[in-house]
């Protein structure tokens, strides 16, 4: 099946719309208000399926990437590097798009002159001048030389190069149904007024390791808008969850 690329309104890609993002509120990409751009990325998403459009991995794989530096925003004890500086979550994102919006900004020059190279033909007396280049330059004799054996061997190497990338590992993402709003509400749920229940407890009706993973991020949320109070009971490794009335 040949590939192709669905532009999605004036969107070309997950690095277009975060653009997009930036550019339209005037946020400063070198430090991005990571919370807010990941909610508009994913309303953009929901959008687009409630319109029953196939959403391209790459926009969930993005997503799946914004979720990841917004849950270890959250975490209070950061990552440090090896001299002891605090490792920003966003550095790679930020990395990424800067690179996207260079060679972005460059487009409009590159199909200008592919539209100018569209108008020319190619000129056949190209082995006619490769002799003659050859014999005034006195250096590259290989032009000169030029044969069939030397294409294939060019032929050889270009079919070891696409061999090596077929055996690349592979990865596939797989769509969960899990949203921190939903997580949310069930951990509220989980939690009568007035009572409290063991941390532990939360996670014992989830189904999988993703379902844990975005039920806990859902959790660190509630915790950091006090929602939700953290309390430290008896013993070691013994927390407990109530309502902040």
């Amino acid at each position: 099946m040949e590939s192709y690329t669905i532009k999605i309104q004036q969107f070309e890609g997950p690095f277009d719309l975060l653009l997009f993002f930036i550019e339209r509120d005037e946020l400063d990409i070198n430090d991005i208000p990571i919370a807010k751009i990941t909610n508009d990325f994913l309303d953009y998403i929901k959008h687009l399926e409630k319109l029953n459009i196939d959403v391209a991995s790459e926009f969930i794989l993005v997503a799946a990437t914004l979720m990841r530096i917004k849950a270890k925003m959250l975490i209070p004890r950061k990552e440090i590097d090896e001299e002891g500086n605090e490792i920003d979550p966003r550095a790679e994102l930020t990395q990424k798009l800067l690179e996207y919006k260079k060679y972005k900004s460059i487009l409009d020059e590159m199909g200008a002159l592919e539209e100018n190279r569209h108008f020319r033909f190619e000129r056949g007396n190209a082995a006619a001048e490769l002799k003659q280049i050859a014999e005034k330059a006195l250096i590259d004799v290989e032009l000169e030389s030029l044969s069939l054996f030397k294409l294939l061997q060019a032929f050889q190497q270009i079919i070891k190069r696409y061999e090596d990338d077929l055996n690349k590992p592979k990865h596939q993402i797989v769509k969960f149904g899990y949203t921190i709003e939903d997580q949310q509400s069930f951990i509220l749920s989980r939690i009568p007024k007035g009572q409290k229940v063991k941390f532990d407890h939360i996670f014992f009706a989830l189904e999988n390791r993703i379902h844990a993973i975005v039920t806990f991020i859902a959790l660190l949320e509630l915790l950091n808008l006090e929602t939700v109070v953290l309390v430290q009971g008896e013993g070691v490794n013994n927390f407990w969850l109530s309502s902040n009335e």
